[in-house]
């Protein structure tokens, strides 16, 4: 074990005692493993324009941005080319509109809730602790990732990576669902699984809890120092249980 997720395991007994009114939840890699799901429509892109397949593992490092920027890098992997050089072109906007059947198609089709996530989800609402999910995708497809687990009416607030003009690290999303939960930052909580979420959560004034097992960019979450590392939702059956 790390130092660092060593010490973050220390500290567990402070943070379960902590009495959150909001925890707000990134989705892709946190709630929801989507990347075999989106490495299949990223595949199926590539084919239609007859490219050659990319590894779901590449496809896990390259999520974290929106499935726009997602895409891109695909498209530069297999063609050797350039990011900037690809970015804003007409063939691109045509790969996009083609992935966006495709992914249409896949939704929900090879994509798993991590463990113990819809009972977590159920005990902290029961408590009676807002649920909200903030993420760079797009909302078109968090709507349906999200009804194809169920998860549709579990939370009291959605931002999508489309719902403003800017998506995280810009922690605009996670003020505007704190507004509307009626949430103070100070009884909140950001979940995630990456440097980005840790970012939102500090640019938010949120303290950061992160998980080890989602999509940090090929990178060591533990680099990105959240308040605590925990190793999965089982954490949120026995946390809040102290509220007031």
């Amino acid at each position: 074990m790390s130092a660092a997720l060593a010490s973050s395991t220390h500290t567990a007994a402070l943070f379960d005692a902590v009495a959150f009114d909001a925890v707000l939840f990134d989705l892709d890699g946190t709630l929801v493993d989507t990347a075999p799901e989106i490495a299949d429509a990223v595949n199926d892109t590539l084919a239609h324009f007859e490219y050659p397949a990319v590894a779901v593992d590449m496809v896990r490092n390259w999520i974290g941005y929106g499935t726009s920027e997602l895409l891109i890098q695909a498209w530069s992997h297999v063609t050797k080319t350039e990011v900037i050089a690809l970015r804003g072109t007409a063939h691109f906007q045509v790969i996009e509109s083609k992935f966006d059947t495709y992914y249409h198609q896949r939704c929900g089709t090879n994509s798993r809730l991590y463990p113990h996530v819809r009972e977590a989800l159920a005990h902290l609402r029961a408590q009676g602790v807002k649920l909200a999910v903030v993420t760079n995708k797009e909302g078109r497809y968090t709507r349906t990732v999200l009804a194809a687990h169920g998860l549709d009416v579990a939370f009291d607030c959605v931002i999508s990576g489309d719902t403003f003009s800017t998506k995280k690290p810009d922690p605009a999303g996670a003020h505007a669902c704190l507004q509307q939960l009626g949430c103070a930052i100070s009884r909140s909580l950001f979940v995630g699984d990456s440097s980005i979420d840790a970012a939102t959560a500090r640019h938010a004034g949120l303290p950061v809890w992160l998980l080890p097992y989602g999509y940090n960019m090929g990178a060591d979450i533990v680099a990105s120092k959240p308040d605590r590392i925990v190793p999965d939702f089982s954490v949120f059956l026995t946390a809040n249980q102290n509220r007031n």
